[in-house]
């Protein structure tokens, strides 16, 4: 870098990766998969929506994977995070809820509660 010329491109050329990365007017699922996570079953909850988002062509939706989000004794832990930015971390998942969580949260907009972190923390 020689530049304040070279070092804006860099800059513009990093943040055009980052909108590609971006999921405008899209909904992710985040599952946690450190150690904690998959040791409690983080993989086939992380397939679970993979494969339900795939079998019902949903394709406004990813699904990405993190370290730890700092629930070890919840894990599973799963967040949505909507197109407006709203979050909702679910925990202690199984497959089966996973996809319920598809049926119910993604497809019809209402978030399953009895799975929500306020629901376990009572």
């Amino acid at each position: 870098m020689k530049s304040i010329e070279e070092l804006k491109a860099i800059r513009e050329k990093a943040l055009k990766e980052i909108s590609i990365r971006d999921n405008d007017n899209k909904v992710r699922i985040v599952v946690g998969m450190a150690t904690c996570g998959i040791a409690a079953g983080a993989k086939p909850v992380m397939n679970a929506f993979a494969e339900e988002l795939s079998k019902r062509n949903i394709n406004n939706v990813t699904v990405s994977m993190t370290g730890c989000i700092g629930l070890c004794r919840l894990e599973p832990v799963a967040e949505v995070i909507g197109a407006d930015g709203e979050k909702t971390t679910y925990v202690k998942l199984d497959a089966e809820k996973a996809r319920r969580i598809v049926a119910e949260h993604i497809v019809n907009q209402k978030p399953v509660i009895e799975y929500t972190i306020g629901a376990v923390e009572k």
